[in-house]
């Protein structure tokens, strides 16, 4: 039976799988693994277990050390690397009138290439830009475009709650988001209130959804008439939290009520008797 360890490379980044071969690690850990772009600096998401019915063939790739003093020191190095590559790149991209958003840059762990992320709303021809790029930085260059909602993830930000955006703190991967939601939910349909800092639906739309879907299965549907104790009703509003339900009394008069003020056709046989 083998074991696997999850390594996270960035603090809401996807968590991926490894072998811990002969170390043992805590959630924090920093450790440096191997990667398709070759060794990595990351941190013990999830501790080590045992992998129960392994598929055959799948294999983890392993850690290949705890990391050191100098890592960590590497780490910070590059950070500063990045931050000098930014604001060199933004210059280009004036001096060009290149139509594109640079928003973040990342520093390979050891130091041979540099991804630029941006964003545009068309494709851009960035041929001249990465060859002084590379003239200045002397490095491999990489040009990424990404979505908005991507943009959002990496550069963080503060959500309508007040507190910082779930795409950058815990989400790891982008779930559908729908109208629906915030409508099952009873919410302002107002695009500025529904909307996050990318400027799509709020991931947190999802959250709530089934729980609000499964109380007003159990409501009276919005249009239907119901007998009150104050006569006939229309239903016209929704509060599934309170499990309350506004209505339009035959006067125009509304009100809420209780779902359980609701005449039922028993009790209103019983009334007749």
């Amino acid at each position: 039976m083998g074991k696997k360890v999850g390594i996270r490379f960035k603090p809401a980044g996807k968590v991926y799988d490894f072998d811990p071969g002969i170390f043992v690690l805590r959630q924090a850990d920093a450790v440096i693994v191997e990667t398709k772009q070759g060794l990595c600096l990351g941190f013990v998401a999830v501790p080590p277990s045992a992998v129960d019915n392994q598929p055959e063939g799948q294999v983890f790739k392993k850690v290949f050390r705890l990391a050191t003093e100098e890592d960590l020191l590497q780490a910070e190095i590059n950070l500063e690397t990045e931050k000098k590559a930014m604001v060199y790149c933004q210059s280009c991209i004036k001096k060009l009138g290149l139509s594109m958003n640079l928003f973040a840059v990342e520093n390979a762990f050891d130091g041979s290439k540099l991804t630029f992320f941006f964003t545009s709303e068309s494709r851009v021809d960035f041929r001249q830009l990465v060859k002084m790029l590379v003239k200045e930085l002397g490095v491999r260059i990489e040009m990424r475009q990404v979505g908005i909602r991507n943009q959002a993830k990496l550069c963080g930000g503060i959500g309508r709650c007040g507190r910082e955006i779930c795409c950058s703190t815990f989400l790891d991967k982008f779930g559908p988001v729908s109208i629906r939601m915030a409508k099952e939910q009873c919410l302002s349909l107002n695009p500025t209130k529904i909307s996050g800092q990318c400027g799509r639906l709020m991931c947190c739309l999802t959250y709530e959804f089934e729980t609000y879907r499964a109380l007003r299965s159990e409501l009276p549907k919005i249009g239907k008439t119901v007998t009150t104790q104050k006569g006939m009703a229309k239903v016209i509003r929704h509060n599934p939290i309170c499990y309350r339900i506004a209505v339009r009394l035959e006067d125009g008069t509304e009100i809420e009520i209780g779902v359980d003020e609701i005449v039922t056709e028993s009790q209103e046989e019983r009334a007749d008797v």
